[in-house]
């Protein structure tokens, strides 16, 4: 199985960035999304459906903003380790 990294850096493409990930999840593919240094910029209701989804899909997604861990149920981690999972994966994606 493909392992594939979503690297979302800039707030305006979040949304289109966990989208991406949902849809790479549809090609038998193991997806990591990273929320990169900002918080969550447009939490709404489908934005919390689509990352249910993604954990449904047994999807991983991870950020280095605390914010989004305490209240959106992010993993942490920090850019080091960020950059040892992009390090491994197949395929990056940035937004």
């Amino acid at each position: 199985m493909k392992k594939v990294a979503v690297l979302i850096k800039d707030p305006e493409q979040q949304y289109e960035g966990l989208r991406s990930s949902l849809g790479m999840m549809l090609y038998n593919t193991w997806v990591q999304m990273f929320i990169v240094d900002k918080e969550i910029a447009h939490m709404d209701e489908a934005y919390q459906d689509n990352m249910e989804f993604l954990d449904e899909m047994e999807g991983e997604r991870f950020s280095n903003n605390k914010t989004n861990v305490e209240k959106y149920g992010f993993k942490y981690a920090s850019i080091e380790e960020i950059g040892e999972m992009l390090r491994e994966a197949d395929l990056v994606i940035p937004f």
